[in-house]
């Protein structure tokens, strides 16, 4: 099992240098939990991408609904007491850290690309690369 956060699961269904990695992370470990804050933060990625163009409202639309059949059971809630206390201390921001409580409750890694996280967080976030490679 691992926390996903919101960039790796756009990695794993929108086209990007990421996506062979997010992919290399599914074989290797298919069990991906998340707070429910993702659907927020994946319905914006995915807003980005319908203003640039890149995606049509029915492809966006789609995606998003596969996404969330792919979630299914495996969203939480996190104690709002517990993302405070971590984005307090580590300067990362409240969504960020509502990843880093569910690692941490979960006792899961964290899979992410995001620096400030890594940066951080060095005992639960894991790199896609260094979580591929990696023996766990």
């Amino acid at each position: 099992m691992i926390v996903a956060d919101t960039n790796l699961l756009a990695y794993l269904y929108l086209t990007s240098p990421h996506s062979a990695p997010a992919a290399q992370v599914l074989r290797r470990e298919p069990d991906w939990r998340a707070p429910r804050l993702w659907r927020s933060e994946f319905a914006n990625v995915l807003t980005a991408y319908l203003r640039r163009g890149w995606l049509t409202l029915p492809t966006a639309t789609e995606i998003l609904e596969q996404a969330q059949m792919f979630m299914q059971g495996a969203e939480y809630e996190v104690a709002g007491w517990r993302v405070l206390s971590l984005a307090a201390a580590s300067g990362c921001s409240a969504y960020d850290c509502e990843f880093v409580a569910l690692a941490l409750d979960l006792n899961a890694p964290l899979v992410t690309a995001d620096v400030a996280v890594l940066r951080a967080f060095p005992d639960i976030a894991v790199a896609l690369d260094v979580f591929v490679g990696s023996e766990r």
